[in-house]
C-alpha cells in the first residue's frame, strides 16, 4: 500500500508544483497576460505560492527518492501558506482589495499540502536512510 502511495502522489505533487511554479512566476513577471486575468491578486500570496511551488517539487523529488526528508519540505510549504493565509485574513480585515477566490484557494492549497506531508510520512520507511 505504501508504494501506491508514494507512485500516486509523485506525479501529482510534481503536477501540482509545475502548475503553481508556471501561474505564479507568470504573475510575477507579468508573463502570457496571466496578471491582467487574475484580477486583483495579493502579491505577497503569489510569492508564498512561487515559494511553496519550490518546495512542491524538491519534495516530489525526495519522494520519488524515499527521502524521510520529503515531509518536512511539505510541512514548509504548508507553514508558508499558513502563514500567508493569516496574513491575507489581516489584509482583508484592514480593507485590501483580493479577490474572493484567494481564500478558497489558499484553504485548498495548504489543506492539499497537508496532505501530501501526511502521504510522505506514512508511506516512507522511517527505519529508511536518509
Amino acid at each position: 500500500m505504501k508504494k501506491y502511495i508514494r507512485y500516486i502522489s509523485i506525479p501529482i505533487l510534481m503536477a501540482f508544483g509545475l502548475l503553481t511554479l508556471f501561474l505564479s512566476s507568470s504573475v510575477i513577471f507579468d508573463c502570457f497576460g496571466i496578471r491582467a486575468k487574475e484580477g486583483h491578486y495579493v502579491l505577497f500570496v503569489v510569492w508564498a505560492n512561487f515559494f511553496a511551488s519550490l518546495l512542491y517539487l524538491s519534495a516530489a523529488f525526495a519522494f520519488l527518492k524515499k527521502r524521510k526528508w520529503t515531509m518536512h519540505l511539505l510541512l514548509l510549504a504548508a507553514l508558508i501558506l499558513i502563514s500567508a493565509f493569516i496574513a491575507l485574513q489581516i489584509y482583508i480585515a484592514n480593507g485590501g482589495i483580493h479577490e474572493s477566490k484567494t481564500v478558497l484557494a489558499l484553504i485548498f492549497r495548504s489543506s492539499l499540502t497537508l496532505l501530501f506531508a501526511a502521504s510522505a510520512y506514512f508511506s516512507i520507511n522511517k527505519n529508511q536512510s536518509q
